[in-house]
């Protein structure tokens, strides 16, 4: 969840094809972003948020602080201790069938944390509420969103079998309009696990005349993984098409021209979680070690001038 296409009828080719949307049917059906989950003050994140200092890594790639024809209008460093609460807001919980995947998390604000300029999300092996594993899920809905421009995340990933980072985004009229005919662009996600941690998925959901559809590419690295050092996941996004970028090379493009892609051209709100288990990666197993970590240093957005 990366090819280039550049014409319409290609576009409609690729429906119902991973078991991670398949399941995110039934999370859209019940039309509620907040079914089976609640939303928690980023100030107030309880009593236990506590986290043992990690090794940050020091070395990776960092995005440029401006673009030729653009202008930096919004962004977050995580230089503070806590959630910035004009810029984020938790979700909590499991959400419906497990946000829609039947992942194995309880989403809580505990697991967020803060260390030298970074956003820590730490997904755990515990039992809360039911669950066997706990981790974090923020949102920028009703807060920040936007409506085209380049997107930067500086990022360092976990590793396990069974663990699945995400940065993404949905349209801000999910409320009123439900998943998929909101739009969803996920800007980058990676499957833990032997052989998938060097791979970075970018793909676009949406409504095609009352039918789900997806599209997406995929940039595996030529040596290392996703774990190992930060990389910046972008997209290039404007009235007529989105591009993906690991690094600044980019590596997929899709035509958001069509009529049944207006989705794509509207504001979007973004979304940082880290899911364990679920359709896609699987459920952890005997060599998934916990806690893990994702990282992320900033989140930039630049616009046309």
């Amino acid at each position: 969840m990366c090819l280039i296409i550049g014409h319409m009828q290609k576009v409609f080719l690729y429906l119902l094809t991973t078991m991670k949307t398949l399941n995110y049917l039934l999370f859209s059906a019940c039309l509620l972003f907040f079914s089976g989950c609640g939303t928690e003050d980023p100030s107030n994140p309880g009593t236990d948020n506590t986290q043992t200092e990690i090794a940050i890594p020091t070395t990776g790639y960092t995005s440029p602080e401006s673009y030729d024809g653009m202008t930096l209008v919004w962004e977050d460093d995580f230089d503070g201790n806590s959630l910035d609460p004009a810029n984020w807001s938790h979700e909590s919980g499991t959400g419906q069938n497990g946000w829609g995947n039947n992942e194995l998390q309880y989403y809580r604000s505990q697991n967020t944390s803060f260390q030298d300029g970074h956003l820590i999300i730490t997904a755990k092996e515990e039992s809360f509420n039911g669950s066997d594993y706990t981790s974090s899920r923020i949102i920028s809905m009703g807060k920040q969103q936007f409506r085209y421009g380049r997107i930067d995340f500086r990022a360092v990933m976990p590793r396990g079998q069974g663990l699945w980072p995400a940065l993404w985004m949905l349209g801000s009229n999910f409320e009123t309009e439900g998943w998929p005919a909101c739009g969803e662009i996920d800007i980058m996600e990676m499957i833990g696990g032997s052989g998938r941690e060097n791979t970075v998925h970018g793909t676009v959901h949406w409504s095609n005349d009352g039918s789900y559809a997806q599209f997406g590419g995929e940039k595996s690295l030529s040596n290392g993984t996703l774990a190992d050092q930060f990389h910046v996941f972008s997209i290039e996004w404007d009235a007529t098409k989105i591009r993906w970028f690991i690094d600044n090379e980019v590596y997929h493009e899709i035509d958001i021209t069509p009529a049944q892609l207006d989705e794509f051209r509207r504001s979007f709100f973004f979304i940082m979680n880290v899911a364990v288990g679920g359709n896609w990666p699987g459920s952890p197993n005997a060599n998934t070690t916990f806690p893990q970590h994702m990282i992320v240093d900033y989140v930039r957005v630049f616009q046309a001038q």
